[in-house]
């Protein structure tokens, strides 16, 4: 059963209208923000710490989520970075000996505002054919037009730089300082797995601000360069999109992850857009058009990049494709080593299917 005793009424109003009852969880307040929903039955918490989700609010579609527990180091990042959580049943009593904390606990200590007993299925039903919009949670606000008042006032998320939000204020160093693979990794929100896997394969990384510039970077002396994936609108980004121009004709390997890959795209003339209502779970399919093989695929991500500006560029080489809408979820630059994927492969959470590309990366900078 839902775990939260106190019953507090609380309100979710989305932009279109569509009114919603339910009870709070967590801590008692109001959140606003882009509404959008992950599909997957397990990791709530390396979702909920994940910081491509910035600025969103995530509704969950399985329909109990909290029943494991929470435990401190299965986190992505700092802390929680979703705006605030929707769920059917969010629950406080956990199964989990290892884990340190309910979910509720969790929720209050992170000051995350989130609504419980939702129809989910109906909520995203609705998103998924209404698409992306704005939404306010509430359990102090009763009145549905000033919720309405404050939810107007919300900015949409395309146009919307947030990378630098979530991104390192202070460069950083890890691994083994010894090694002779050294990657220098673009920090837009990056997900700790992402540097698991790269340090897990002999490499020594040094984190950077979103902001630093080509020439810092450089002066670390780096076998290849990494971009990672982040939240909000690729687009405004033209200090990142520079940056990666001048990776690209420094000649060093590349890899890019998500945000990562929406920017190689946009340095090589390739639009961006927003998406009706995204990507996100742990069950997508791919396919990898070099070998023909299919991967079981993590994703979250709400913009795309031009299909048939990709297909149209002679520079560029489509090197995945997604299975449910064809849209472009890999590419490679011909004749130089920088490619990039629009979904996770570090898959935390979900399968494993796609971590050889963090091998590639390695055997790219070996050569």
């Amino acid at each position: 059963m839902p775990a939260s005793t106190q019953h507090t009424p609380s309100y979710l109003l989305l932009e279109d209208g569509t009114y919603f009852d339910g009870i709070s969880f967590g801590q008692k307040g109001t959140a606003l923000g882009e509404i959008c929903f992950n599909t997957g039955m397990t990791g709530y918490q390396e979702v909920f710490t994940d910081p491509s989700y910035f600025g969103q609010v995530l509704i969950m579609n399985n329909v109990h989520t909290g029943n494991y527990g929470i435990r401190n180091i299965e986190a992505e990042s700092s802390g929680i970075k979703v705006r605030a959580v929707i769920g059917r049943n969010l629950e406080d009593q956990f199964s989990r000996f290892m884990a340190n904390s309910s979910l509720e606990q969790y929720f209050k200590d992170q000051q995350l505002v989130a609504i419980d007993r939702i129809d989910t299925r109906a909520l995203v039903a609705h998103i998924r054919q209404r698409g992306a919009m704005n939404c306010i949670i509430s359990s102090e606000i009763t009145d549905q037009t000033e919720l309405k008042r404050l939810l107007n006032q919300t900015p949409s998320m395309e146009g919307l730089a947030l990378a630098e939000e979530v991104s390192t204020r202070k460069n950083y160093e890890a691994g083994d300082s010894a090694a002779k693979i050294r990657i220098a990794v673009l920090d837009l929100g990056i997900k700790q797995n992402i540097l698991n896997c790269l340090i897990e394969r002999g490499a020594h990384v040094k984190v950077f601000n979103a902001r630093t510039s080509f020439a810092e970077m450089q002066a670390f002396n780096p076998s290849g360069y990494f971009i990672s994936n982040g939240p909000g609108d690729p687009a405004p980004l033209d200090f990142a999109i520079k940056l990666v121009k001048d990776v690209i004709s420094s000649g060093k390997p590349l890899f890019g992850i998500c945000l990562g890959h929406q920017l190689l795209a946009l340095a090589n003339g390739i639009p961006t857009f927003k998406m009706r209502h995204g990507h996100r779970g742990l069950n997508h399919p791919v396919k990898n058009i070099i070998t023909g093989g299919c991967e079981i695929t993590t994703q979250n991500h709400g913009f795309g990049i031009d299909h048939d500006a990709v297909i149209n560029n002679k520079q560029i080489e489509v090197t995945h494709i997604n299975l449910n809408d064809n849209s472009i979820e890999g590419i490679r630059i011909k004749g130089k080593p920088i490619f990039s994927v629009q979904y996770h492969p570090e898959s935390s959470p979900g399968s494993h299917d796609s971590r050889y590309l963090f091998d590639d990366f390695i055997q790219l900078m070996k050569n």
